[in-house]
């Protein structure tokens, strides 16, 4: 049931576009780069082809850093101060890389991005918490999502057709704007949803104390770790998309359309996973979707060694296809999974799962792209590696979980 007191004060379709539009600046400050990669590394100078990569792996990096703060920290103020702090933060790492001429001041640029958009992309999420409940949270989560996912399958296009008209460095540009944009809108209609008398102080014991309890808990740490695998997997493609389709397959400009249909099948697969879990199970469907994966990565590895690397690249695109729909459903479950034992510090503990797996992922995913030598082979063979250590400790976690409960 909605809570009254905190209604707000814009109407439901104004609000499901504002915190959308709030929650996909970590989106959009990814995927809309991923065209110039190449323009990049020549216009600042690096000499290592793979060096690009580190653009996308330093917006990781901030974010898994702000996601760890922001939460608990909203809780202490309430919801809109973190949100003007990372949208700032956001909006000073777009000037960095907008101005930048050396690819470390890229870097810290797009640390500060990542840094800066986990504030919004986070508290947006406890926003809606504080003004609704049961399934009416639930119906405008799922709002918010469905318009989220379409950042993704936009995002590539919106920056291959900048620069079609300007340089990359007008990519940044266009993310200021809309930094600005959202800071305005959301300043000007969005009010304060947490009371003062519902605020709890800051503590760095509290997150201490839920970092424990994550590592004592063992289905929370098997699934933190679950999702950091799977994770990793998805880290790694899209640190090397840029490559193997524009590079590899030369694709050229078409590049956001084989992306955005990529995105659609983790999309559809979200939208799938809401009615799917309630037929067959939160672990029977993660189950279910890990085997699917690891099984596809093994078979479609003995194909591309049989081709050199190089499979056709419609086989290619079924393949990750179908390895997209396994990711979307897992997604959700494995946080969900992981989540379950820690209700009553839910916030905190978001945060601190969230966290490790995404550094987790950098790290993984980053080695896996950093071989990346012109074929598939390194991708696939990750995915091989990610899909089999996830089943390995979906069955221990699970083992332990059926011994503590005897």
């Amino acid at each position: 049931m909605s809570n009254n007191s905190q209604s707000p004060v814009i109407g439901t379709v104004e609000q499901v576009v504002l915190l959308a539009l709030l929650s996909s600046l970590i989106a959009l400050s990814i995927d809309s780069m991923l065209p110039a990669l190449a323009h990049i590394e020549r216009d600042l100078g690096v000499f290592d082809t793979n060096g690009r990569q580190f653009i996308i792996g330093a917006t990781f990096i901030g974010m898994a850093f702000g996601m760890l703060f922001y939460g608990p920290i909203s809780d202490s103020i309430g919801r809109k101060g973190p949100i003007y702090a990372g949208i700032a933060i956001f909006l000073v790492g777009c000037v960095l890389s907008i101005f930048a001429t050396d690819f470390n001041v890229m870097l810290i640029g797009r640390f500060l991005q990542g840094l800066g958009a986990a504030g919004p992309r986070v508290v947006s999420i406890a926003l809606i918490r504080d003004q609704y409940s049961g399934r009416e949270m639930a119906r405008f989560t799922s709002l918010v999502m469905t318009v989220f996912i379409l950042v993704p399958v936009l995002a590539p296009g919106l920056g291959q057709i900048i620069l079609i008209f300007a340089d990359w460095r007008a990519i940044f540009g266009a993310m200021f704007l809309l930094g600005i944009f959202a800071l305005i809108w959301f300043t000007f209609r969005q009010r304060e949803t947490l009371a003062k008398e519902n605020r709890s102080p800051f503590s760095s014991t509290r997150l201490t104390a839920a970092a424990i309890e994550v590592f004592k808990t063992p289905i929370s740490l098997g699934y933190t770790i679950l999702s950091g695998f799977v994770f990793s997997a998805f880290l790694s493609f899209l640190t090397m998309s840029q490559q193997i389709f524009q590079e590899q397959y030369g694709v050229g400009e078409m590049f956001p359309i084989y992306f955005g249909s990529l995105a659609l099948a983790f999309g559809g697969a979200s939208f799938a996973n809401s009615s799917l879990v309630m037929k067959l199970g939160m672990r029977n469907l993660i189950t279910k979707a890990l085997w699917t994966f690891a099984l596809l990565s093994i078979s479609y590895l003995a194909y591309s060694i049989f081709n050199a690397g190089q499979p056709p690249l419609w086989s290619l695109m079924i393949f990750l296809l179908c390895i997209f729909f396994c990711v979307g459903i897992l997604f959700g479950n494995i946080n969900a999974q992981a989540m379950e034992p820690l209700g009553h510090i839910a916030g905190v503990a978001s945060a601190i799962i969230t966290s490790i797996s995404t550094f987790m992922s950098v790290i993984l995913g980053t080695i896996v792209a950093q071989a990346y030598d012109g074929t598939i082979l390194p991708l696939v063979v990750g995915f091989c590696f990610f899909g089999l250590m996830s089943l390995m400790v979906m069955y221990i976690t699970n083992s332990k979980t059926v011994e503590l409960s005897t």
